[in-house]
């Protein structure tokens, strides 16, 4: 019976270590096949003669250098036959074999890689391979890139994956936004135990008798709780202003769906606006955040400037506005004339957020020369997720 050690080793480091470990056969070998019909398609890795440098078929994280030839069929280098199949997959077959041969995480991670590091887009433009993906982020991060090149037919089969995903998106971000609107805490106490309503200064002021100082510890007999209560809310308003050039696209889906999930709350009127060099106001398609992604345009310049100046407009009371810009800061217009607009804005009493964008890792990634000068002149710039950004706007609003 094959060693699963050595067998694991083979699938990493490649060909070359069969002497060490043995050649492959069976699932192992189908594995294989699969997993070097997609990261053969690196000439410096052949040369270096290493493989992978992850873990093939346990649901590991694959990390590979380098990003190949594009396009469907692909001949692996060398003559190596794996297992008793043709050494020619096509794009269908190969997505068969992995939906077959891995777990979930691990296929998640190979339709990535082919989509997004090897440009392999008939993973999301082929009606047959269409109709065979599981939807997931990736998925519809490429259906966003790449929908000018499908015709009718296969847009119609790529909404299912946006659909799919902006649903379960959808449902993860609307319990955060029911609990971060669910009521504003005040300071009365409450009877109620629950979590998120603890009074950590409160039950340190009562428990002070029981401090020892020899442990250095306060003994709490009796914890403090705040009670969360509705109050008539002043309407508000959220201008959220996103970036669409081509490095933004999780910014865009995940802010579709956070003004598709804030729409309609009480006390809050929600504006959408997608900006490049141009800029577009989505307001009319939020209670549709799928047709919303679908009329996106991923890609070009970057001017923001002239998208603060038109968010400016919307603004009814300045006081009761929280204006938040999306984007990585690296901007392609006036950088003056931006500053110079925040700092008024900020002069008028908007709140205005500066939201840099997250890497596919949730890293920053963004201009920081840009950003602290918009924090000079006022906003308060960070790294904010969608549940985050929802229980800073219930908070702003409740007071």
């Amino acid at each position: 019976m094959p060693d699963p050690g050595l067998e694991r080793w083979r699938l990493i480091l490649g060909e070359a270590a069969e002497r060490y470990t043995g050649a492959l056969s069976g699932e192992a070998a189908r594995r294989d096949r699969a997993l070097e019909w997609l990261y053969g398609r690196d000439p410096d890795r052949q040369r270096r003669g290493v493989r992978r440098g992850g873990a093939g078929g346990g649901g590991d994280d694959h990390q590979r250098g380098g990003a190949g030839g594009k396009g469907g069929d692909h001949r692996r280098g060398g003559d190596r036959q794996g297992g008793s199949g043709p050494s020619v997959l096509t794009t269908v077959d190969w997505l068969d074999d992995v939906h077959r041969l891995f777990p979930k995480e691990t296929i998640e991670r190979l339709e990535r890689d082919a989509v997004e590091r090897y440009g392999i887009h008939e993973v999301v433009t082929d009606p047959t391979v269409l109709a065979r993906v599981e939807p997931n982020e990736t998925l519809l991060r490429a259906v966003l890139r790449t929908k000018h090149l499908m015709n009718d037919e296969v847009l119609a089969l790529a909404r299912r994956i946006v659909e799919h995903v902006v649903r379960e998106l959808m449902r993860r971000l609307a319990v955060e936004v029911r609990q971060a609107f669910h009521g504003t805490r005040s300071r009365r106490p409450s009877r109620l135990k629950s979590a998120r309503d603890f009074d950590f200064h409160g039950t340190i002021r009562a428990n002070l008798a029981h401090y020892r100082p020899e442990e250095k510890r306060v003994y709490i007999e009796h914890p403090k709780f705040l009670s969360r209560t509705r109050r008539h809310l002043e309407r508000w308003q959220l201008i959220l202003l996103v970036d669409q050039s081509g490095s933004m696209t999780n910014s865009v889906i995940h802010s579709a769906v956070t003004a598709a999930c804030l729409w309609g709350l009480p006390g809050l009127k929600t504006h959408l606006v997608a900006f490049d060099t141009e800029v577009v106001d989505l307001t009319s398609d939020v209670t549709d955040p799928v047709e919303l992604l679908l009329k996106v345009q991923l890609g070009g310049g970057t001017d923001i400037a002239r998208a603060v100046t038109y968010g400016a407009t919307l603004i009814e009371n300045p006081r009761r506005t929280i204006f938040a810009v999306i984007s990585d800061f690296y901007e392609g217009g006036d950088s003056h004339l931006l500053v110079r607009t925040v700092r008024e804005l900020v002069r008028q009493g908007t709140r205005v957020l500066g939201l840099a964008a997250l890497d596919e890792d949730a890293n920053p990634d963004y201009d920081r020369d840009l950003a602290q000068r918009l924090a000079d002149a006022g906003a308060h710039v960070g790294a904010m997720p969608p549940g985050e950004l929802a229980a800073f706007v219930a908070e702003r609003i409740g007071r």
